[in-house]
C-alpha cells in the first residue's frame, strides 16, 4: 500500500490518509479481506502520530471501509459493494460538479456544457 503525505496541503493527514485508502479501496487495489498495516507501523512508515492513524482507520471503520478486530489488526471490508459503488459514484459527482462550476465560469450555457458531455460520451462509449 502506498500512501503519500503532503505536509504543505491545507488538508489535514488524516484526511489525506483516508482518503488514499478510500481510493485504494474503491479502486480494487486493496480487495477484500486484506490487512492494512498496524496503527504503529503505518505511523512509523509515514513518519507520522499513531493517534493520527488510529483516527484515519476509525474514520474509515465508521464509514463501513474497513473492519478492526482487536488483537488481529484491520481489514479491508470491500464485501459491501453497494457501500464501495457509492462511495465511486460520489466521487464522480464531485468531479463533474467541480468541472460543471469551471465550465460555468467560462461563460458556457447549458446546452453547451450538454453538448461537451455528449461528444465526450460518444467518444468513450462509441456511438451506439
Amino acid at each position: 500500500m502506498r500512501i503519500i503525505i503532503n505536509n504543505n496541503s491545507m488538508v489535514p493527514i488524516y484526511e489525506q490518509v483516508v482518503s488514499q485508502i478510500k481510493d485504494q479501496i474503491i479502486t480494487g487495489q486493496l480487495k477484500d479481506g486484506e490487512a492494512l498495516p498496524s496503527v504503529r507501523a503505518m505511523a512509523a512508515e509515514l513518519r507520522i502520530s499513531s493517534l493520527t492513524v488510529k483516527k484515519a482507520y476509525d474514520y474509515l471503520e465508521a464509514e463501513g471501509f474497513v473492519t478492526t478486530v482487536h488483537g488481529k489488526g484491520t481489514f479491508v471490508n470491500a464485501a459491501d459493494r453497494q457501500v464501495a459503488a457509492e462511495a465511486r459514484r460520489k466521487a464522480v459527482e464531485d468531479d463533474l460538479s467541480l468541472v460543471i462550476g469551471k465550465a460555468v465560469s467560462a461563460g458556457l450555457d447549458k446546452d453547451e456544457i450538454r453538448e461537451i458531455v455528449e461528444i465526450l460520451l460518444e467518444d468513450s462509449y462509441g456511438s451506439n
